[in-house]
């Protein structure tokens, strides 16, 4: 059983994502090469991915709610899952590094061109996205709990004890 995404982990891996960003932009700057500016197609690859991410998951919530007859291959919805904490993994991680890359420009002494401190501010929303994406696939993955009374089973049952 995959268990939920924790909003901790997610804190932890964006708090990574922005320390590795800023690093990164000191010492490319350290060394005298160009710094890394997000362009604006991996914003829109992000985004495309958090759609197709939730588009995944809408069978696996009408199957699980009754609303669809067919039912879903397990392994298929295990994937969906998977996949679904995968893009709220990464869209943390991403998002964070692409607002410690639009801090870091904003705190130069010589102010960049808007266009650099736009497109990652694009990308570091699109990262959200992403991750918003996967906690909402992860939630139509759900199985909703059982409407049964725990007091119509048998009493000498031992799944029905408490």
């Amino acid at each position: 059983m995959v268990s939920r995404t924790s909003p901790l982990h997610l804190i932890t891996l964006a708090a990574v994502g922005a320390a590795a960003g800023w690093l990164l932009e000191v010492l490319l700057t350290a060394s005298g090469r160009p710094i890394v500016i997000p362009s604006i197609s991996l914003a829109i690859s992000l985004f495309v991915i958090a759609v197709v991410v939730v588009v995944l998951a809408v069978p696996i919530y009408r199957s699980s709610r009754g609303l669809r007859r067919a039912r879903v291959n397990p392994f298929y919805a295990l994937r969906v899952v998977v996949l679904a904490k995968a893009s709220s993994f990464s869209g943390a991680l991403l998002g964070g590094s692409a607002v410690a890359i639009a801090v870091y420009l904003l705190s130069r002494t010589v102010s960049p061109g808007a266009g650099t401190i736009t497109a990652s501010l694009v990308v570091s929303g699109a990262a959200i996205g992403l991750l918003i994406a996967g906690l909402v696939a992860e939630h139509l993955c759900t199985i909703p709990p059982d409407d049964e009374d725990s007091s119509s089973q048998n009493p000498m049952d031992p799944q029905g004890a408490a």
